[in-house]
C-alpha cells in the first residue's frame, strides 16, 4: 500500500458520475472522464464504483478491458443487477480506431437509454504507434459522442504507462480522477482536439524498401500487397485482409488524387504497407463510422480499420500518408 485513501478514490468515481460536479453526466449528453490508478486496489475500487453507479441508474453497461482484467471485472459485477457486455480490449480495440464504432453500436442497441462504457485501451506492451492512436481515439471520442447519452470512463495505469501517454490523457479528457479526487483538466483541448503527439510525422521507412507508383492499375497494387503478405508469412485470410485494405486505400488515391505510391516492409513482427497520395481527408472521423451495408459508398475506410491491426494516417492539403500494420504472428 502506498498510503493513499482507496475509500476516497472509490467515492470519487461515484461523485464524478452522479452529483453534478466536475463534469458529471448531462442528461442526453456525454461525460468523458479518465481514472488514473496506481495499483490494483484503486483499480478495483474505480471499476466497482462505476458499475454500481450504472446499476443505480438502471443503465446498460459496456466494459472493454485487457483480458488480464476480465476476471477482476466479473468479480465486481457478480452481485449487481446490471446488463453488461464484457469484451476483450485486445480484440475489440487492437486497432483503437474500432472503439468509437463499438461504442456507437452499443449505444444504438439501447435507444432512449443513457449508456455507460468503461474502457481500458492502453497497457505497457502497446507500441508507441498504438499509443499515439489511442490518444487520437480519445480526442475524437469527444467529437463523435458529444451529442450522445453516454458516460465513458477510461482507465490508465500510471505505474506502468509512460509519462507522455498520461500527459495526453489530460489533454483528451475534460475530467481526470487521480489520488481519489476528480478535477477538471486545465489542459483539455475540447471536442476533436488532438495532442501534438498524434500529428508528428511518421517515422521514415527503412532505406531500400520496395515501392510501386500507380495511377489506375489497381491490379498491380493488389499483386504487390499479396506478394508481400506471402513473403511475410501472413495466413491466407490475413493476406486477403491486407490486400483488401491496400486496395481500398489505393482506390481512394485514384479517385481523389489520380494515384499514388505504395511501399512495403517487414519490421518488428509486422508487415507494414504505406500508401502516399496528394489528396486530403478533411473529416477527422473518416473510417470510424459504421454505415448500413446497403448505403452507397463510404465503407472503404471503415473496412480498412476493421481488418488491419493498426492504421496510421497523416493528412494535410499537401497530401496523405496512410500506414497499414498487420502483425505476422496473429
Amino acid at each position: 500500500m502506498d498510503g493513499r485513501d482507496v475509500t476516497a478514490g472509490h467515492a470519487a468515481v461515484t461523485q464524478q458520475l452522479t452529483d453534478g460536479r466536475a463534469g458529471s453526466i448531462r442528461v442526453g449528453g456525454l461525460s468523458h472522464s479518465a481514472l488514473l490508478y496506481g495499483d490494483d486496489n484503486e483499480y478495483r475500487a474505480g471499476l466497482a464504483e462505476f458499475a454500481q453507479a450504472a446499476a443505480a441508474f438502471g443503465a446498460p453497461m459496456q466494459m472493454v478491458l485487457p483480458w488480464q482484467r476480465v476476471h477482476m471485472a466479473k468479480g465486481a459485477l457478480s452481485m449487481l443487477p446490471l446488463r453488461v457486455v464484457l469484451d476483450d480490449m485486445a480484440d475489440v480495440g487492437r486497432n483503437p480506431a474500432r472503439l468509437i464504432p463499438a461504442g456507437r453500436t452499443f449505444a444504438d442497441g439501447h435507444p432512449g437509454k443513457h449508456v455507460y462504457c468503461l474502457w481500458e485501451p492502453a497497457w505497457a506492451a502497446r507500441s508507441a504507434a498504438e499509443q499515439r492512436e489511442i490518444a487520437r481515439h480519445e480526442g475524437l471520442c469527444n467529437l463523435a459522442f458529444r451529442d450522445r447519452a453516454m458516460t465513458v470512463l477510461c482507465l490508465y495505469d500510471t505505474a506502468r504507462l509512460g509519462a507522455d501517454l498520461i500527459a495526453d490523457v489530460e489533454l483528451t479528457h475534460p475530467v481526470v480522477i487521480s489520488c481519489g479526487r476528480p478535477r477538471s483538466s486545465t489542459t483539455y483541448l475540447g471536442p476533436g482536439g488532438l495532442p501534438a503527439s498524434c500529428e508528428v510525422p511518421l517515422p521514415v521507412p527503412p532505406a531500400g524498401v520496395e515501392s510501386l507508383s500507380f495511377t489506375y492499375q489497381l491490379g498491380s497494387v493488389r499483386e504487390f500487397a499479396a506478394r508481400h503478405a506471402g513473403a511475410a508469412g501472413l495466413s491466407l485470410a490475413r493476406g486477403r485482409d491486407l490486400t483488401l485494405a491496400v486496395s481500398e486505400i489505393a482506390a481512394n488515391a485514384v479517385s481523389y488524387a489520380d494515384g499514388g505510391v505504395i511501399k512495403a516492409w517487414h519490421a518488428d513482427g509486422e508487415l507494414i504497407c504505406q500508401i502516399e497520395d496528394s489528396g486530403f481527408i478533411a473529416d477527422p472521423l473518416a473510417g470510424r463510422r459504421l454505415r448500413p451495408p446497403d448505403a452507397p459508398g463510404g465503407h472503404g475506410l471503415w473496412l480498412v480499420n476493421l481488418v488491419c491491426d493498426l492504421v496510421e494516417r497523416r493528412t494535410a492539403p499537401s497530401g496523405t500518408t496512410t500506414r497499414l500494420h498487420m502483425g505476422t504472428a496473429g
